[in-house]
């Protein structure tokens, strides 16, 4: 009976460690790009403007102010196409209002620039290059239902599945693989100072 003891923490130990290795390998490329991305993600507001745009100025943060979102967005797909190629999308996906900034900026869905305008003037304050939303869609593998063109975001939703479950793995994995070595050191002391 105690040799059954003493081997099912080693058996336990052979299975997670070689679990947490295969796992290992099997997602090395997905881990290092999640964490590269995460660490670009995590620093993006301190990058001065080069991974997110600075958010600029405008002249007037009363909203009464304002031109109507309608006329901003008008001026900002005027702008798009003027400024770079009025081949481009101006399909949007999303309107960022930045009432303490006086801001307003128009964000297209099918390419990575935004249009900051003035809120109050309709004034060009900026034309962006979004990186960081580039970097959160590999971030999350959202990019690849962008160029798959998915109905649904089905391959992000099983990416990150797998990562969240492949990070779980991880971790239970690994604290076993530290406590289990400890316990057995610790009962092997005992055991020795018993006898």
């Amino acid at each position: 009976m105690k040799k059954e003891n003493r081997k099912r923490p080693s058996r336990l130990l052979k299975i997670f460690r070689e679990v947490h290795v295969t796992s290992g390998i099997l997602l090395l490329l997905f881990f290092l790009i999640l964490s590269v991305t995460g660490i670009l993600l995590g620093w993006k507001k301190h990058s001065d403007g080069l991974i997110a745009p600075k958010s600029l100025t405008g002249s007037s943060t009363d909203l009464k102010d304002w031109l109507p979102v309608d006329s901003l967005h008008r001026i900002a797909c005027a702008i798009l196409h003027d400024s770079l190629s009025p081949d481009l999308s101006t399909e949007l996906d999303r309107i960022d209002i930045r009432k303490d900034k006086g801001m307003v900026k128009f964000v297209f869905l099918h390419h990575y620039r935004g249009i900051q305008l003035d809120g109050a003037t309709g004034e060009l304050l900026q034309i962006e290059k979004r990186r960081s939303d580039l970097i959160e869609n590999i971030h999350d593998m959202s990019v690849l239902d962008r160029i798959l063109n998915t109905s649904n975001g089905q391959i992000k939703l099983v990416y990150t599945s797998i990562m969240g479950l492949a990070l779980l793995t991880y971790a239970i994995t690994g604290f076993w693989l530290w406590y289990l070595p400890k316990r057995t050191r610790r009962k092997k002391r005992t055991g020795e100072t018993a006898g």
